[in-house]
């Protein structure tokens, strides 16, 4: 009952976290027509919830230990209800850009907070079970944000969406503060310096610097790409209308989901029988990467079909979170995944933005669009920095995780 009670609450934060993360991939035409965007500027603004996300994940990870995961994410919910009324607001490129970067900073707690939940709540031989199926609330919000949304946007604009997740968000605060016990075993009582000289304990370790690079830049290619360039390359590459794109996008989500919960499953059952759940990630992220490649290629009359495998294997890149924090002491945890997080949104931030850049080097075919070539080389680049990353797992001996 406890596990539920602590379960739901973060669950709805990250569902929330994950909506804010994708719906601009759905309302970028919309954004482009009324604001006139190039794909630089898409890709700045919607990156500003990553850099914003990123530049707060240390603090974060002292912060979670420190106070513990209740306090501060209903906290920080608080924030990210202001930031979607801040874009809902905007009138042009710098205001979107701070209401981005608020919600950025204000989910920042929503999937660190449960790893740090999690680690004292859920039996160690649950966690990949049981961060799984939170996972899948994140890919249920991406879901959401996709036909849904669109189906909403004959009623409303986009800046009406944004109203309504507002006062969402406002509830979803109140509920994880509510609801979570208040007796919070998660909270430390090191002193500063001591929590200071933890973050340096994180990165200094063997088993950290193993996972790190493989884990960073698989992940925040997904993120990059799944949460703005999927959307777009559905119309300017497979040729989509709107509401066949926002289909799109639902049927990658639904994948996500998929790949979510089997992926924690599948973990927890093969750990059982003694194999390492960073053989699964290694697996999942060595099948995404492969589909990255092949969508950059393009090479079949209809390569939508691989952007569903890009959503089923994007998931298996967050079981090195799991597998990480089991690594550690528990005090550690919080600065762990967040040690981890840091620089998987800094280089989502990095992909979103610098995808925009490249493509922009080629001349748009029609207004608002973009050509082709520009999403080869982007995914080609990306997909080539991922292979690097899990060639370095391969090769990096020490630590043994």
């Amino acid at each position: 009952m406890v596990v539920f009670q602590v379960f739901l609450p973060f669950a709805l934060g990250y569902f929330l976290s994950y909506l804010f993360r994708v719906v601009n991939a759905v309302i970028a035409p919309n954004l482009i027509a009324d604001l006139g965007l190039t794909a630089a500027d898409l890709g700045l603004l919607t990156s500003a919830n990553f850099f914003a996300f990123a530049a707060f994940q240390l603090p974060l990870g002292i912060l979670l230990d420190r106070y513990g995961p209740r306090k501060v994410e209903s906290a920080l919910l608080v924030v990210a209800a202001a930031g979607a009324l801040v874009f809902g607001l905007a009138a042009d490129t710098p205001g979107l850009v701070a209401g981005r970067a608020m919600i950025g900073f204000g989910t920042s707690a929503c999937l660190m907070a449960a790893f740090k939940a999690y680690s004292h709540w859920v039996p160690p031989q649950r966690q990949s079970l049981v961060t799984g199926i939170h996972m899948a609330f994140g890919g249920m919000g991406a879901l959401t944000a996709t036909k849904p949304v669109e189906m909403a946007l004959a009623f409303t604009d986009w800046r009406g969406v944004f109203f309504i997740l507002a006062g969402v968000t406002l509830v979803a605060a109140a509920y994880l503060f509510l609801a979570v016990p208040r007796r919070d075993r998660t909270e430390s009582t090191e002193t500063w310096g001591e929590m200071v000289a933890g973050i340096r304990r994180v990165f200094a370790d063997p088993a950290f610097k193993r996972v790190a690079p493989a884990s960073v830049l698989v992940q925040s290619g997904y993120l990059g790409v799944q949460s703005l360039w999927s959307g777009p390359w559905l119309r300017d590459v497979a040729g989509l209308a709107q509401a066949e794109m926002a289909t799109g996008l639902l049927f990658i989500a639904a994948f996500m989901v998929a790949g979510f919960l089997s992926m924690g499953w599948i973990a927890d059952r093969l750990a059982r029988a003694g194999v390492r759940t960073m053989a699964v990630a290694t697996f999942g992220m060595s099948m995404f990467t492969l589909s990255l490649a092949v969508i950059a290629l393009d090479p079949f009359a209809d390569t939508t079909p691989v952007w569903y495998a890009f959503g089923l294997f994007g998931t298996f890149g967050i079981l090195p979170y799991t597998a990480l924090s089991q690594t550690f002491p528990k005090e550690l945890t919080g600065r762990v995944v967040t040690g981890l997080n840091v620089m998987v949104f800094f280089g989502a931030f990095a992909v979103q933005w610098g995808v925009g850049e490249i493509i922009n080097q080629w001349p748009e075919p029609s207004p608002g669009h973009f050509a082709p070539e520009g999403y080869r080389w982007a995914f080609l680049i990306v997909a080539a920095m991922q292979a690097a990353g899990l060639s370095w797992y391969a090769l990096y001996r020490k630590g043994r995780i």
